[in-house]
This record gives structure tokens, C-alpha cells and sequence, in this order.
């Protein structure tokens, strides 16, 4: 119990600082909203007043003021439950948030479940193939796709499935323009599928590379221990020595590395939303960090931290579960 309450406390601080450590650092950066939006508007023509009076109608807040009030209002607007509102996308942040994060979730949870599960057998595999052919070609195709940027490879995906091979469509979105979102039927479910299978690919392609190395690092490392020679010793199948003795003790180090991926995952996936026009957090994050739109960013940074926070909280409170040797006090 007062490991609970310790780790909850430690929890909260750690959010705190984070928080803190977002507002200030981002609006230390040279510009502010006003100054890009002014621009914006007198690159159309309008005089430099009719610019400012527009972008100061727009504009929720003064960027101008000095940071500790900016910084006591942004405080008082998370406790009381209010996010602000995007003067970018003209709309309150929570509408934005309630928006994105389902699409975000949806798309990012199968592919991190794929990846993670995939990964974690090939890593074992070719752990007990190490040397071989395959444990070659999936060790050099894991430093290959962990180092390419996402959009590379998603680009590649659109060109060859989607333009040459016409298996996915080729238009960017969520849904296909002749589905109408209003209504939940066969037609509209389909055409999600479809349109996120491409952002899944490339997501599960791009990062079941380093499960993949993990684990078989992991899995070589559990190899070498006592127990393993000794269940061998005894004569116990190699199926009940692969699952109970080597796979359980080997995935525990990483999913320590899945509960924070979990976190990360309401951060959207910036490359692959953007690229595929996906409606997730990582698309409005984009939006909201060209446009130095304050609230949209430290929104978005907001709930990433405390997914990634709680997510880390749960990792720790089942280790006692799947490692019986852990213990809390």
C-alpha cells in the first residue's frame, strides 16, 4: 500500500514537471501566433490594422503577457477541466481532443498489438536460430526499418499497393469522400478498414524491427541461465521450456517498453497521420506546432504525458503478477 501511494505521488510530480517543462519550453521559441497569423494576412493583401484586428479577434490570449501569468491561467484552465480553445482550427481544444484521440487509439492500438506480438516470436525464433540465414536477414531488416523514417517507407506503400497494385485506395483519409460519417453502417466500416490498413503496415513494418531485437536479446540472455540448463536437464519438453521457462522471463524487460508505447501511443504517430491525412492527435499536433498554437500543443503534450505516466503506473503494479520474485511494500 505505500508503494501505491509513493508511486501515485511520484506520478503526479513527474506530470507536473512535464507540464512545466512543455509550456515554457515552447513558448521560449522564437515567435508567437500573432506574428505568424500578422504575416499570414498581410501576405493577402490586407493592411497592416485590418491584419492585426483580425489575428487579435482569433487569437484567445495575449502571447505577449508575461510568461508566470501565462503560465498561473494555463494551470487554472487544466483544473478546472478546460483545454482552451485553437485559434488555428477555430474550435475548443476538448472538441479537437474528442475527435482525434478515437482515430489515434483505433489505428495505433491494432498496429502496436501486431507489432509487439510479431516481434516478440520472430525475436525468439531467430534467438534459437542465432547464426543462421534467418537470424541474418531479420537482424539486418530490423536495423534497416527501426533507422528509416516512417513517411519513406509509407510513401513507398501509397506508390506500389495503392497507384500500381490498386489493392488500397488511393484516397488519403480516414474514409472514402462518398461515405458519410453520420452513419455507423457496413459501408462506413469497410471503407475505415481499408483506409487504415496502409497507416498499419507502415507502422507495424517500421517498428516490429525493434521488438524483434529486444527480444532476442532478451531471449538469448534468459538462454544462459540456470533454470533453462536445469528444465533441460530434467527432460521437459522444449514446447513447455519455450513458453513457461524462456518466453515468460524473456518478455519482461520489454513490456515495461510496450506499457510506455501504450502512453505514447495518444501522441499519435506524427509521420504516418500526416502523411496519410489521418485524423489523430499527431496530425493536430503538427498543425498546432506550425502554427505555434499553444493550447492545441500543450493539449496534445498533456495527455501524451499522462497516458505515458499511467501506462508506466501499470506496468510496475503487474510485474508482481507476471514475476512472482518482484515484490511491493
Amino acid at each position: 500500500m505505500r508503494w501505491i501511494v509513493r508511486k501515485t505521488v511520484f506520478s503526479i510530480v513527474t506530470l507536473f514537471v512535464a507540464i512545466t517543462v512543455t509550456f515554457f519550453l515552447y513558448r521560449v521559441i522564437p515567435g508567437n501566433p500573432v506574428d505568424l497569423m500578422l504575416n499570414y494576412y498581410l501576405s493577402l493583401g490586407y493592411s497592416y490594422e485590418e491584419a492585426l484586428s483580425r489575428v487579435l479577434m482569433m487569437v484567445p490570449f495575449v502571447p505577449t503577457a508575461p510568461l508566470h501569468e501565462q503560465y498561473i491561467d494555463f494551470l487554472r484552465g487544466i483544473l478546472s477541466g478546460d483545454f482552451g480553445y485553437s485559434f488555428t482550427l477555430a474550435q475548443p481544444i476538448t472538441r479537437i481532443l474528442g475527435y482525434a484521440i478515437p482515430w489515434t487509439v483505433f489505428s495505433l492500438s491494432i498496429s502496436l498489438v501486431i507489432s509487439f506480438m510479431l516481434g516478440t516470436v520472430i525475436g525468439m525464433y531467430i534467438a534459437y536460430k542465432r547464426g543462421s540465414l534467418i537470424d541474418r536477414i531479420m537482424s539486418f531488416y530490423a536495423s534497416v526499418t527501426t533507422a528509416m523514417p516512417q513517411n519513406i517507407l509509407g510513401f513507398f506503400l501509397i506508390w506500389s499497393l495503392a497507384i500500381q497494385l490498386r489493392l488500397f485506395p488511393k484516397e488519403l483519409g480516414p474514409y472514402g469522400p462518398t461515405v458519410d460519417p453520420s452513419k455507423f453502417n457496413l459501408e462506413f466500416i469497410l471503407s475505415v478498414l481499408r483506409h487504415a490498413a496502409l497507416p498499419i503496415l507502415t507502422y507495424v513494418l517500421t517498428t516490429i524491427g525493434s521488438w524483434v531485437l529486444m527480444m532476442k536479446s532478451s531471449t538469448i540472455s534468459v538462454l544462459g541461465e540456470y533454470y533453462v540448463t536445469a528444465a533441460e536437464a530434467r527432460g521437459l519438453k522444449d514446447r513447455r521450456i519455450i513458453t513457461t521457462y524462456v518466453g515468460r522471463n524473456a518478455v519482461l524487460p520489454l513490456f515495461t517498453r510496450f506499457a510506455i508505447a501504450l502512453g505514447f501511443m495518444f501522441g499519435g504517430a506524427l509521420l504516418i497521420e500526416n502523411l496519410f491525412l489521418y485524423p489523430g492527435i499527431g496530425r493536430y499536433l503538427t498543425i498546432g506546432i506550425q502554427m505555434r498554437d499553444y493550447p492545441l500543443v500543450t493539449a496534445g503534450f498533456l495527455i501524451t504525458s499522462v497516458a505515458t505516466v499511467l501506462g508506466n503506473l501499470f506496468a510496475e503494479l503487474l510485474y508482481s503478477r507476471l514475476d512472482p520474485r518482484i515484490k511491493f511494500e
